[in-house]
């Protein structure tokens, strides 16, 4: 079963999320406090980000984390695929695919894209999302990881 994160579910978020950053899925890590603001932002509002739970049989053994954006070069809204987590006892055993179906019937017609990110070697995943339908694009992801001293030079 997939459901909506609840405020009741934030340890398991926090400890899975802790998992999935410590795992072989992800190129780097990152500081255990996103964990706790992404999880605030979550109960704040769903305008910027949502997150799915996964359970069988009563208990809970994954989640996704999606974001969602407006593109140009989509005609419309995005919806991000930040992070999709299965512990790992569960894993092949269909808890993508589920996630991938429900999505599909959630989401409605202004969103025009699903777009993820992939660690090159996560030959796994990567069979996942091509039998869900994604397709490879070529671009090269950079980021900016703003901090103090970035704003300072900019402000100049």
């Amino acid at each position: 079963m997939i459901r909506k994160i609840t405020a009741n579910d934030k340890d398991i978020f926090i400890r899975f999320a802790k998992d999935f950053y410590s795992s072989e899925a992800v190129c780097h890590k990152i500081p255990e406090e996103y964990h706790i603001r992404t999880f605030d932002e979550l109960m704040r509002s769903d305008a910027y980000a949502q997150c799915y739970i996964f359970e069988d049989d009563g208990k809970t053994v994954g989640y996704a984390l999606t974001a969602k954006t407006f593109s140009q070069e989509a005609g419309g809204m995005v919806i991000w695929i930040e992070e999709i987590y299965v512990v790992p006892h569960m894993r092949c055993k269909g808890m993508g695919k589920e996630f991938f179906r429900y999505i599909y019937s959630v989401i409605d017609e202004s969103v025009t894209r699903i777009r993820l990110e992939i660690c090159p070697d996560n030959k796994r995943a990567a069979l996942l999302y091509k039998n869900a339908g994604f397709e490879k694009m070529e671009y090269l992801q950079m980021v900016n990881e703003l901090n103090i001293y970035h704003r300072q030079d900019y402000k100049k």
